[in-house]
Order: structure tokens, then C-alpha cells, then sequence
């Protein structure tokens, strides 16, 4: 049995050419891409997600890693509290425009539990789990393998880091199996 990747058909991806999925991995119906994407081995991004902010930006998940349904994913973002919260016209410049922008990079083993909401310029680092229903601001500081959950996620407890491995290397040893 061969893992081959798995797009729903009923997945927006705004670019595709720049949309890029690894073995086994799998995208569920109704999700939206607007950045540049990439997608590590055996991994999962459930119903109905949204990973956005245009082009410019780089999301990725690592090997092993899920969002849950419905993880909201912004690479970019206005400042609601200084200025309009709009799109901008291309080729204008308004005065002071602060706007909330950068890559979000979720490394090996990680994830995101249903209707989390991930902000600009993030790196969730190795083994890092965030909890249903949490907000991570943007620039947060996380530490490898821990849990983190609430509005704004806090640290919750670690993770078991050598459980976690041992079971990556099982499936490692199958897909090995079946190439």
C-alpha cells in the first residue's frame, strides 16, 4: 500500500503552483490557502481550516503535525486597534499603516487542537501542541515540546517527547515498507 497524498477537491488554493503536500499527508474538505504552502510527511489539516495572508508568506507544517478543524492560520493581519481594517489598494501607501505580518512554521511532531487561531510570524517549535480554542499572539516565544492552551496560550505541561519519537519511528519503519 502506497501513501500517496491526499487534496480534498473542495479545497480553495489561491496558489497552487506554490502549494506543496508530502507523502501521506492529507487536506479535508473546505479549506482555504492564500499563502505559499508546505506540507511535511504524514501529516493532516482537517475541515474547514484557513491559512492566510497572501504570497509574500510561507506557511508550513512539519512532518507528523495536525491542525484540527476549523485552526485559523494568519500571515498576516491589520492592527485593529490603530488603523482601518481593510484591503489596501495596490500602490497605495497610507501614513502609519502598521500591519501584523510574517511566516508561521510549525516544526515536527506539532500541533493545533479545532478552532485555534494562530498569528503572524510564528514558529511553533519541535513537539509543540497548542489547545483547542487558543490564541496565539503574534511573536510568541514557545518552548519545544510543551502544551500550551488559553487566550493567550500559556504553558500548560511538557510533552513526552520519547513516546512521541518512538511512535514516529514505527511509522517511519512502515513507510519504509511500503515504498
Amino acid at each position: 500500500m502506497k501513501m500517496r497524498p491526499l487534496l480534498s477537491p473542495r479545497c480553495r488554493i489561491r496558489h497552487p503552483r506554490q502549494f506543496h503536500l508530502g507523502r501521506g499527508s492529507i487536506v479535508d474538505d473546505f479549506c482555504y490557502f492564500s499563502t505559499r504552502v508546505e506540507v511535511g510527511v504524514c501529516s493532516h489539516i482537517a475541515a474547514g481550516c484557513t491559512v492566510a495572508g497572501g504570497r509574500r508568506f510561507l506557511f508550513r507544517l512539519g512532518d507528523f503535525s495536525s491542525l484540527s478543524s476549523g485552526v485559523k492560520v494568519w500571515c498576516a493581519s491589520n492592527n485593529f486597534s490603530e488603523d482601518l481594517v481593510m484591503i489596501i489598494p495596490p500602490g497605495l501607501e497610507l501614513e502609519g499603516l502598521e500591519s501584523v505580518e510574517g511566516d508561521v512554521c510549525f516544526d515536527n511532531y506539532t500541533g493545533a487542537g479545532a478552532n485555534a487561531v494562530i498569528m503572524p510570524d510564528n514558529h511553533i517549535p519541535e513537539g509543540t501542541v497548542i489547545g483547542a480554542l487558543s490564541f496565539v499572539p503574534p511573536r510568541a516565544r514557545l518552548k519545544p515540546w510543551t502544551v500550551y492552551a488559553g487566550v493567550p496560550v500559556r504553558p500548560v505541561k511538557p510533552r513526552n517527547r520519547r513516546r512521541v519519537q518512538r511512535q514516529a519511528e514505527q511509522v517511519r519503519a512502515w513507510l519504509e515498507q511500503h515504498r
